[in-house]
């Protein structure tokens, strides 16, 4: 079975960047793309993908709600969440350390970084 990926963000430009990002891994898999956090959770229910690129700051519902939706749903358990912020702040880490957060990444990223740690956590 193929790797889903599925990248949330509000920002076109960051989910075309991580999806050209994701481009250069050499494994195939399956990418999906929402651009709130209500597409989100709709895709992370039916697909139940195994990496979700999730974005801290969105309107309606944020990074932070949506890990609060699926955080006690055990089919949702092993999903491997990566944070994605634009502040980077103290206050930030200390609520992603609430979530089973495998990786907590600033704004902007650097390409290269997101293709070895995406690549550590399909081993």
């Amino acid at each position: 079975m193929k790797t889903k990926i599925l990248i949330v963000d509000d920002e076109a430009p960051i989910r075309m960047l991580l999806e050209q990002t994701l481009e250069e891994i050499e494994e195939e898999f399956e990418l999906y793309r929402a651009k709130d956090g209500e597409e989100g959770l709709k895709i992370i229910v039916q697909e139940k993908p195994d990496i979700v690129f999730l974005d801290v700051m969105m309107p309606g519902l944020t990074g932070y709600e949506v890990l609060d939706k699926i955080k006690d749903k055990d089919e949702l358990k092993d999903i491997k969440i990566i944070l994605l912020t634009a502040k980077g702040s103290t206050e930030e880490i200390k609520m992603s350390n609430r979530y089973n957060i495998h990786l907590y990444i600033t704004k902007p990223f650097d390409p290269d970084f997101i293709v070895e740690k995406t690549l550590e956590l399909l081993q």
